[in-house]
């Protein structure tokens, strides 16, 4: 008995698909290359897989019971074409990275240029979005890789590299009551109205998390899904922006800075499933945890 990956490939897509039109277009031939390929391997193996009979194309007991086997045969002849290239310097594939709304600074496009010239072969895509969807797409296998804001706790389920650990301080317009004022405690935060990013966001949960442990619940008057909103709407007067010091500080001739104590702080880290399912995502975390020590070496340490 001679069975082809063609013929494997063939009945897979007609299971998933329940549907030989959908399957034949999925695996770019004619339906009825599709049909012929898929009765062949039923002769060599002297069983029915599919049952033909109703509208939609379903699968025997037999065809059931070799369904799984036919996807692990494609997936190891996938994972040895890999492998070949891996090691003839080769890598093919894709990656799939995300990166918190708004974020500005170059980490992730300098990990992804390195990345890119070194494996010319592998795809990337990039997503934006909020930190909690990223988080839940890397855990869920959707992503490879995220830079992801976050209070400061462990992050469970995923490994993680910090990027960077700043002061999240309060931003005000210069006729603000406030203005006249170098600090402010986190308390008196719960007499104003407040500018932030929205929950899901690393500085939201820091600054949740701090009202919380003050016992108040911040008024939140306006959200904005990008930080230089946030600061533009701060310094329009229409409420405290809690922003990192180094956006507000850039913008200091239209807003008041306060710095906010005890000190609260937002991390961004780049986080990852230690399992990769891939070369190319191995390949990837591999290039992260490299990219990341050298980034680490490169830090001026204190005296």
């Amino acid at each position: 008995m001679v069975m082809e990956l063609r013929q494997l490939e063939y009945f897979v897509a007609v299971a998933e698909e329940a549907n030989f039109t959908r399957a034949a277009a999925r695996v770019h031939i004619s339906q009825s290359g599709v049909s012929a390929q898929v009765r062949q391997l039923e002769r060599e193996l002297g069983q029915s897989l599919l049952d033909r009979s109703g509208r939609s194309v379903t699968l025997t007991d037999v065809g059931a019971a070799v369904l799984p086997f036919a996807r692990a045969a494609l997936d190891a002849a996938d994972n040895a074409r890999l492998a070949v290239d891996q090691l003839a310097g080769l890598v093919h594939g894709q990656v799939a990275v995300g990166m918190v709304n708004g974020c500005a600074i170059p980490v992730v496009s300098q990990l992804l240029a390195q990345f890119h010239n070194r494996f010319p072969g592998v795809s990337i895509t990039l997503k934006e979005h909020e930190s909690d969807r990223l988080l839940a797409s890397v855990r869920n296998g959707e992503l490879d890789l995220a830079l992801i804001g976050s209070a400061g706790l462990p992050t469970p389920g995923v490994q993680a590299a910090l990027v960077v650990d700043e002061a999240l301080v309060a931003a005000v317009s210069p006729a603000h009551q406030l203005a006249n004022r170098k600090t402010i405690p986190i308390g008196a935060l719960r007499h104003h109205p407040l500018v932030s990013l929205p929950r899901g966001t690393g500085i939201r949960a820091a600054l949740d998390a701090a009202c919380d442990a003050a016992g108040f619940e911040p008024q939140i008057a306006l959200e904005a899904s990008a930080l230089p909103m946030v600061a533009q709407l701060g310094g329009m007067g229409l409420g405290v922006a809690i922003l990192p010091a180094s956006t507000a500080r850039a913008d200091e001739s239209t807003l008041h800075v306060l710095e906010i104590r005890p000190r609260l702080s937002s991390r961004l880290e780049l986080v990852w499933d230690p399992a990769a399912s891939s070369p190319a995502a191995r390949a990837l975390l591999e290039h992260t945890r490299d990219f990341m020590r050298r980034l680490a070496d490169a830090k001026p340490r204190a005296a």
